[in-house]
């Protein structure tokens, strides 16, 4: 049964990583906007992130799609979490109106559009997808298996 609820876990990071990156992918304009709003990098370093970020994501998304390396990249994805997470709350902290642009779209909103609340309870909800496979990383159906299975002998 903990292997059901890893490979659930697993998907489900998957899905959010491969939806997340692609659409951002597809209209990297947007995505710089959604970068920019957050008003916390200087100009130059806005681009580099809004070039990478999606295909970081995508990475991600297929790593975990097929179960190579989960441990790790739940790790790195719980730590871009945080970092969202942190983007979020300094924005709201700081009041600014912006949308997190977290599955595309992004930049200013009106004042009372903002969905702070919601946005720190799902990245919370995805934090804790991914911790439970930093601690558990066995599911099924992921190559990590057969790939330490092919190591082993007798």
């Amino acid at each position: 049964m903990l292997d059901v609820i890893g490979t659930v876990a697993r998907l489900g990071l998957a899905a959010i990583w491969l939806v997340s990156g692609i659409l951002k992918a597809v209209d990297p304009d947007q995505t710089y906007v959604a970068v920019r709003a957050y008003d916390v990098l200087p100009r130059d370093a806005v681009g580099v992130v809004a070039a990478m970020l999606p295909w970081v994501e995508i990475a991600f998304g297929v790593l975990m799609l097929v179960g190579i390396g989960v441990r790790v990249v739940a790790v790195l994805s719980a730590l871009l979490f945080l970092l969202f997470i942190a983007g979020v709350a300094q924005a709201w902290a700081r009041g600014l109106s912006i949308d997190c642009g977290c599955f595309g779209g992004g930049g200013t909103v009106e004042p009372g559009q903002t969905t702070y609340v919601q946005e720190l309870l799902r990245d919370i909800g995805f934090v804790l997808l991914a911790a439970w496979l930093i601690v558990r990383p066995r599911t099924l159906l992921a190559l990590d298996a057969r790939l330490v299975n092919t190591g082993r002998t007798g």
